[in-house]
């Protein structure tokens, strides 16, 4: 178990790990740069041409740029570098700053879609019905459904994890209940009590013919989980793929899976921020109380998950998921009675930055109070104006954030955007017993949004991530509770704590340019 190993040997262990996939992308990028050495040498002939050629060039991306649809901190960032470096910031840009590089991508997934045989509950009743108690939010509901394909529906049942450790005991428990298949997609796997518990538990349940699949982010798990780990699985009838293999250098290397998903025989699906590694259940954390939260729900809000999970499996395995396994569990008719549910996913692949688009459109709707959860706080301009409009109209905004960093100059960024949100009337908490690692929000007692993401640049406009929006359900007078709990643990930052320096403020603007890469 990994809590019994000293740290010594897990640290090395994941320096192996780590070193193993740098060694496999040195070569192709020290033949990718010797390339270059050689176009510019033959070029350097007409330098005087080429120099005016580029400028040009430069030039007209810079404004193409501009016109784009994207967060300005985003356009300056790409517009500094390019300025400053044409020829390597155009490439640059083309190679990891344009959407277009999740193409590949969205090719496989797309190719897996049309593939699906499944249909998914139709939504327009349940909006409907949300229609006539609030159309201003049925409006904001059917823009996300419309936009990511998922439908608003009844939700039969929702559970509130507090904690990684009652969510781990939880999963366990269905773990056991398996019958047909187990379906799970987490950002980061890592060996120890958490893992190697439902891994066991899932060998046990693949000898008695459950299929038993596991994805994995292979970025995310760089220093936690290699391929050989993932063999092991196999040893014992785990199907286990990594999503976005890190092997090359290439332009979808920023887009990564960073969702957490656990489906059981189409009967419950788990989400949240927690992932499978033993600091989520407060096991060897270097950073305090690690406070995280998920939830697990029944009914058909069930089978968006499914739905999601096998998008992703066939896009990234051979190993097909057939349609015998899961074809009844989506003919299966909810009976509700806990409000609604509309569980949807991100995808850098669209043009709509759902998550960030709903989060401002709560906080221009909100009339009472928007409570949020976030590791991180790096906001792009519409939702940092967003968050600034609505305290200023006099609505209760507070935001909890970590008391103990995890990354030192992340942490640093965030809190630079501190000084202008409470100045507009925000509260910020940061929480004293440790790292705060939960993201969600909740809206005027009758609104909440729980799942994995951040409210970081990453998060909103590059990840894969997945959430589900509560409407009318008993989970949200849970989490609202669970949030006033965190917050009698916090500390309340004031303008006082923000005074920076001319060299601070410069150090934090600095990073701000920066704020979309980190």
């Amino acid at each position: 178990m990994i809590n019994e190993r000293s740290e010594t040997e897990l640290t090395w262990n994941n320096v192996k790990k780590i070193a193993g996939r740098v060694v496999a992308v040195i070569v192709p990028v020290a033949m990718q740069f010797l390339w270059y050495l050689l176009i510019l040498k033959w070029l350097s002939k007409a330098a005087g041409l080429l120099s005016i050629v580029l400028t040009v060039l430069s030039f007209l991306f810079v404004l193409y740029i501009n016109t784009k649809r994207e967060e300005s901190s985003y356009k300056t960032l790409w517009l500094i570098v390019i300025l400053t470096f044409p020829v390597l910031g155009a490439v640059m840009y083309i190679i990891f700053g344009n959407n277009n590089t999740a193409k590949k991508l969205e090719k496989n997934i797309t190719k897996a879609r049309l593939h699906m045989d499944y249909e998914l509950p139709d939504g327009e009743k349940c909006i409907g019905e949300l229609e006539r108690e609030d159309k201003r939010l049925a409006q904001s509901v059917k823009r996300i459904s419309d936009a990511t394909g998922f439908p608003m529906v009844k939700l039969d049942s929702a559970e509130y994890f507090s904690v990684g450790e009652e969510m781990f005991t939880d999963m366990c428990m269905e773990l056991e209940k398996a019958e047909k298949y187990i379906f799970a997609e987490y950002f980061i796997l890592q060996n120890g009590k958490f893992l190697n518990t439902m891994v066991d538990i899932m060998a046990r349940k693949a000898a008695q013919g459950v299929d038993v699949r596991i994805m994995y982010d292979d970025l995310g798990s760089i220093a936690t989980y290699s391929l050989a780990d993932a063999l092991k699985l196999g040893e014992k009838g785990i199907k286990c793929v990594p999503f976005n293999p890190f092997l090359f250098i290439k332009s979808q290397l920023n887009n990564r899976d960073h969702r957490k998903i656990m489906v059981v025989d189409g009967r419950v699906a788990y989400s949240g921020g927690i992932n499978l590694s033993d600091e989520y259940i407060n096991i060897g954390s270097k950073y305090g109380h690690w406070k995280d939260i998920g939830f697990k729900i029944t009914g058909e809000g069930v089978k968006s998950y499914t739905y999601m999970f096998m998008e992703f499996w066939n896009a990234f395995s051979n190993d097909l998921i057939p349609h015998d396994l899961v074809g009844e569990s989506f003919e299966k008719e909810g009976k509700g009675g806990d409000g609604y549910v509309l569980p949807y996913y991100d995808s850098p692949m669209v043009d709509e930055n759902v998550s960030n688009t709903f989060f401002s459109e709560m906080l221009y709707a909100a009339s009472d109070y928007v409570w949020f959860y976030t590791p991180y706080l790096m906001l792009g301009d519409s939702l940092f104006d967003a968050f600034i409009r609505a305290a200023k109209r006099g609505v209760d905004v507070r935001i909890i954030m970590p008391g103990i960093a995890d990354k030192k100059v992340v942490f640093r960024l965030s809190r630079s955007y501190y000084r202008q949100l409470i100045e507009a009337g925000v509260k910020i908490y940061e929480y004293t017993p440790g790292f705060v690692h939960a993201k969600g929000c909740i809206c005027d007692d009758k609104l909440a949004v729980l799942g994995s993401v951040n409210l970081d640049y990453r998060s909103l406009f590059l990840h894969f991530e997945c959430s589900s929006i509560f409407y009318d359900s008993s989970i949200i007078k849970t989490f609202k509770t669970d949030i006033l709990d965190t917050q009698s643990k916090c500390k309340q930052r004031t303008l006082e704590d923000t005074k920076r320096g001319f060299f601070g403020r410069l150090i934090d603007g600095v990073l701000r340019i920066f704020a979309p890469l980190l």
